[in-house]
């Protein structure tokens, strides 16, 4: 297998899991908050900066002041007229070619679809899934709390479609941009694994 895989999702649909079934199935990388971590250590900003920032899309200089920096690393961007989320961005950004550049993995998330549009080994993947599915989800696996899963649920797409609408200037929504986009609750997450490794012609 020689592709570079993105996965984007919608909150409880199973897109991580699937993700990480594929890297396992092909033995190759697999990049969600591993990533953060990596993008943190490269860049000198606080890991928890990144975490915050994947959900957050804004150029307010009061986010900038409460989300704070490290002190270590971050002179070194020279990106004085951009926030502190659009230098993440970047930073981020710059971690998601390098492993690409490395060879074929699965990365979730982080607009890397957008980060890699130039590459001809892409292929981007959307999981989507029906409410009722992403409840029982979130209330089983995620153990989110029954009463607040379907606001929980909605606000972290909102904060996901925020930050990919904000960072590619695209829909996060938009089906368009994918090569592939798979019913996690019509087919169960075993049988997208399946469908997908189909699709890439393995």
């Amino acid at each position: 297998m020689d592709k570079i895989i993105t996965i984007g999702r919608q909150y409880g649909s199973g897109g991580r899991e699937i993700g990480q079934r594929i890297a396992e199935k092909y033995n190759i990388p697999f990049y969600d908050n591993e990533l953060i971590t990596r993008a943190a250590k490269e860049s000198g900003f606080a890991e928890e900066s990144f975490e915050r920032a994947e959900d957050r899309a804004t150029n307010s200089l009061l986010y900038s002041l409460a989300m704070g920096i490290n002190v270590y690393g971050n002179q070194d961007f020279g990106f004085s007229g951009l926030s502190l989320d659009d230098r993440i961005f970047l930073a981020q950004s710059d971690v998601i070619r390098k492993v690409a550049e490395e060879g074929p993995c699965v990365i979730v998330g982080r607009c890397a679809d957008y980060v890699l549009k130039e590459r001809d080994d892409l292929v981007n993947i959307f999981v989507r899934a029906s409410m009722s599915y992403r409840l029982q989800r979130a209330i089983n696996n995620y153990h989110i709390d029954r009463k607040k899963a379907a606001d929980f649920i909605l606000k972290n797409d909102k904060r996901r479609g925020n930050y990919y609408n904000y960072h590619a200037g695209e829909k996060w929504m938009n089906l368009n941009n994918y090569d592939l986009v798979i019913r996690s609750d019509l087919i169960g997450i075993e049988k997208s694994v399946e469908c997908i490794c189909m699709f890439l012609g393995e």
